[in-house]
């Protein structure tokens, strides 16, 4: 049968699939599963894992013109699967699966979803900064936004799934993955039609606007969750980094998962600045609503939390608290105890800004020093740049991993 793509493109990608094939089924990504797996289930691991993500930075990592695919969807591959194979070489705690999986299609009924488009943008910067126009301008506006309604576009599902399975051929599986179109960020819905400072005056002076908004956020994305569940294509996520863990609440073999067989991570970044009762009243009453429904929950990314920790382990099925960089961590340890995984975020610009990382390494002896007996990962994101430093990341994992073993 021939191909509708270059014939070079598909010798590359699927010689990238058959190496990414081989680390996914390999001993070593094994014990990492194994490491991820008895920390977030509350087990004593070998040692904690570490983790990093990448963002902005794999522009200086792997920049476009390094690609050597021509076909489009075979160059989005293709960059995927090197970044699998870089993430690789950095040596922390990176799992993958042996198959790539084509996100089900789910779409609302009556596009933009909530009735407003929103990240529409007004500028940009090619260091990544960015500015969005925010639809709801007058407090007015608020009655133009829309409970959205979703539907399984099937054909476009399909179409997806057989041109990935045309380039990857029998280097890879592929198989289609299901999860709800929109997540518990609130907020961020929120922020992205108001924008952050009139956001704030109306908690203060507008408060039952903000009550009505936030039901009819909290309506669409419970929509949402139920039309994904609807199609049976439900994918259980314990396979990932961060929260890789055990099968949740027992996921049918044969058969479609439910939402209380996944994971649900979700975090009040823009809610940062507003004390725990308003957090409470306006955000997280509404976050739990849609909690309930998933077996475990991840709360947390860069906000400070640690004058937060009562309405946080309030959370239903709470199992991964995130202790950001600005988070107080002894007053995280104290409210957690070993009754949660505690995600010790690191300080981007404390890695990659330095000449070296001997501060880093006070840093981690410290918090690690005080998170000893208790279950934690050690994750590193949102690298926007590595500043030239090639070989920064590998020197943090290698720090990072030996400072684990020394208080494991």
């Amino acid at each position: 049968m021939t191909s509708s793509f270059p014939e070079r493109d598909l010798i590359i990608v699927r010689d990238l699939a058959r190496q990414v094939m081989e680390l996914a089924q390999s001993e070593e990504y094994e014990r990492r599963r194994r490491r991820w797996r008895d920390v977030n289930e509350l087990r004593r691991p070998d040692r904690a894992p570490v983790w990093c993500r990448i963002a902005l930075a794999w522009r200086e990592i792997l920049p476009d013109d390094e690609l050597q695919c021509e076909d489009s969807a075979c160059r989005n591959v293709e960059r995927s699967l090197r970044r699998d194979l870089y993430k690789a070489s950095i040596g922390d705690d990176e799992i993958r699966e042996p198959w790539w999986g084509v996100r089900a299609a789910i779409r609302p009924e009556e596009p933009p979803a909530w009735g407003m488009q929103t990240r529409d943008s007004v500028g940009s910067t090619e260091m990544g900064g960015f500015k969005y126009h925010h639809p709801i301008e007058e407090p007015e506006d608020y009655d133009r936004l829309r409970v959205p309604r979703f539907y399984h576009d099937a054909e476009a599902t399909a179409r997806s799934a057989a041109q990935m399975r045309e380039i990857l051929g029998d280097a890879m599986p592929v198989r289609v993955t299901g999860y709800p179109p929109l997540v518990p960020q609130l907020q961020n819905y929120l922020e992205a039609l108001r924008g952050m400072g009139p956001m704030m005056e109306d908690l203060a002076f507008r408060p039952e606007m903000v009550h009505r908004a936030m039901a009819k956020l909290t309506e669409g994305v419970l929509n949402g969750m139920r039309a994904v569940e609807e199609t049976g294509l439900l994918t259980p996520n314990h396979h990932e980094p961060m929260f890789c863990s055990d099968p949740v609440n027992d996921p049918p073999e044969d058969g479609p998962a439910r939402l209380h067989n996944l994971w649900v991570a979700a975090n009040s970044q823009e809610f940062d600045t507003v004390g725990p009762a308003m957090h409470e009243e306006f955000l997280l009453s509404y976050q739990k609503v849609l909690f309930q429904s998933f077996g475990r929950v991840q709360y947390g990314c860069c906000e400070s939390l640690s004058n937060k920790t009562e309405i946080v382990l309030g959370i239903p099925n709470l199992r991964i608290f995130v202790c950001s960089f600005w988070s107080d961590l002894e007053e995280v340890i104290e409210a957690c105890g070993t009754d949660y995984c505690i995600m010790w975020r690191q300080s981007a610009a404390q890695v990659t800004l330095p000449d070296t990382l001997d501060e880093h390494r006070e840093h981690l002896e410290w918090g690690l020093s005080r998170l000893h007996g208790h279950p934690y990962q050690i994750v590193l994101r949102e690298l926007e740049t590595l500043r030239g430093r090639s070989d920064r990341l590998r020197n943090w994992a290698r720090l990072a991993i030996e400072m684990s073993e020394k208080w494991a």
